[in-house]
């Protein structure tokens, strides 16, 4: 795997999804190292990449609350274990699960998988509240997927608070777990 700035020259074989997030961190002047590599199914295969990178990716969780009509994407260090009884104490919404695929789809058009901060950019009813930990706040880079999980990208945590967040219009909810 090598590191590299900014979207690929060859965009033959990248999808629409991806691309449009190449597209929109440049409209935004966001600089990013990117690492082209296999499908990451898992938090394993992203141990290789987080060093490929230089930065931690974090686990991108799309949940939602029993009645599924509240919808939260959570931002956690790969290496922590969520807990939702944690987690919904903090936030007031009890019985916290895993949402589905078709809803992860509808709501931020990515899926299981490839669910990224980036996605924001797609809840345009900004129906999705982002929850992410404060261990990600602090850290001065984050990596994710450009909604494509055989991509991750390095950025800088700053530019998530500064630039990408106000231009999707979600703001995010500082957690603990």
């Amino acid at each position: 795997m090598m590191l590299m700035n900014g979207a690929p020259e060859n965009k033959e074989g990248r999808s629409e999804r991806e691309l449009a997030c190449y597209a929109f961190l440049e409209s935004l002047g966001v600089e990013y190292k990117r690492v082209d590599h296999p499908r990451a199914d898992n938090m394993e295969q992203c141990k290789l990449i987080d060093e490929a990178l230089g930065a931690m990716i974090c686990k991108n969780l799309f949940l939602c609350n029993r009645q599924q009509t509240a919808f939260y994407l959570l931002m956690i260090p790969a290496d922590k274990v969520f807990k939702t009884k944690d987690l919904s104490a903090q936030i007031g919404s009890a019985r916290l699960s895993f949402a589905s695929p078709e809803q992860m789809e509808a709501l931020l058009d990515v899926s299981p998988g490839s669910a990224s901060v980036l996605a924001l950019k797609n809840d345009k009813e900004n129906r999705v509240r982002l929850l992410v930990d404060r261990e990600v706040a602090f850290s001065e880079f984050f990596g994710c997927h450009p909604c494509e999980n055989t991509s991750s990208l390095k950025l800088l945590t700053n530019d998530l608070f500064k630039k990408i967040l106000p231009a999707t219009g979600h703001s995010p909810e500082f957690v603990t777990l």
